[in-house]
């Protein structure tokens, strides 16, 4: 009895103990590897093989994996960096055009390439434009492309003017310093020049009377310096003779509307104490240096910001070049 049940229990007692025998070997059976295992595998198999050379010059393989795990945070962060100096960039560039339109305009509106002006263009004020303004847009038009496409060339040429224009202002800074007893005497020689070309350049009469208007001043060391003018000359025969220019009046708005311009004719002909009731006796020279001192400080905070913002894009652009130059090792090394 005990033998049936048993039998009946496990009719196929045979067949469980192949069933353990198969489980038993079925490690030395090779099983069917699914897609996603097979796709592990081949991406495994595609990892980067770099090769390097030893101290001995002889070729040996490093197994890595690919990526890095520092690469993403680096593309990240050189992704930031990269549309941060596209962006300011782009900005100082429509900045440079502004000021090489405006130069060329005040050239062309004043014919300034004519045949009696063209001696005179050295000093004109609107070169300084055009020249500030083709070198600014063509430095960070150069930094702007260099950026958006990554080209190692635009952006080395780039880092090379920035780091040239900083040593410039450098060395200016660090000269200018050293003369700053001379600068005076060049300030000075440079207002006489525009007393003599008052009428001749708009450009110079335009600073002249802001200069003269905001400093409540006349002439460089006085208003007997506009005598060097051909047109306010005493022995001139216009009605400007023994004058002076208008904004060198202490009111020459007339009820506050109208611009008196004859409100300095005949102004050198008066006394000292006659004429400081009618003009400004003290020169300009005295108040422009009165006004760098007083602004002194933020002259030099906005030149030092100015200097950190160029130090900056140079150090960003060369962090691109070095981040790009990787890249491309690691591109060349994965095919």
């Amino acid at each position: 009895m005990r033998g049936y049940m048993a039998s009946v229990r496990s009719p196929f007692s045979w067949m469980k103990r192949n069933e353990s025998q198969n489980d038993e070997k079925s490690f030395l059976i090779p099983k069917k590897r699914s897609k996603v295992n097979q796709s592990t595998e081949d991406l495994v198999g595609q990892i980067t093989v770099f090769q390097s050379h030893n101290s001995n010059g002889q070729d040996h393989t490093d197994l890595s994996v690919w990526p890095p795990q520092d690469h993403k945070h680096s593309s990240l962060t050189s992704r930031c960096l990269k549309y941060l100096l596209f962006s300011s960039n782009f900005i100082f560039t429509l900045l440079g055009l502004l000021a090489l339109a405006i130069g060329l305009w005040g050239l062309v509106d004043k014919e300034s390439f004519s045949q009696e002006k063209i001696g005179h263009i050295g000093t004109d004020p609107m070169l300084i434009f055009v020249t500030l303004g083709l070198v600014l847009s063509l430095l960070c038009l150069t930094g702007c492309v260099g950026a958006l496409r990554e080209n190692q060339c635009l952006l080395r040429t780039f880092s090379l003017g920035v780091l040239v224009l900083v040593t410039l202002q450098v060395l200016s800074s660090i000269v200018a310093y050293t003369l700053r007893n001379q600068i005076e005497g060049y300030l000075r020689s440079g207002m006489l020049t525009a007393l003599g070309r008052y009428q001749d350049d708009l450009d110079l009469r335009f600073i002249m009377d802001e200069i003269q208007i905001g400093l409540q001043c006349c002439g460089a060391d006085s208003y007997r310096d506009w005598e060097l003018n051909m047109y306010f000359n005493c022995s001139a025969p216009g009605v400007q003779a023994c004058g002076v220019p208008a904004s060198c009046c202490i009111d020459p708005l007339e009820n506050g509307t109208v611009w008196n311009s004859q409100c300095g004719l005949g102004a050198q002909l008066l006394d000292e104490f006659s004429a400081q009731s009618v003009i400004y006796l003290g020169g300009c020279l005295g108040g422009i240096s009165r006004w760098i001192r007083q602004h002194t400080g933020i002259t030099g905070m906005v030149g030092i910001v100015l200097l950190g913002v160029q130090i900056l894009s140079l150090f960003i652009a060369m962090h691109l070049v070095d981040d790009i130059q990787k890249s491309k090792t690691y591109l060349q090394a994965s095919m």
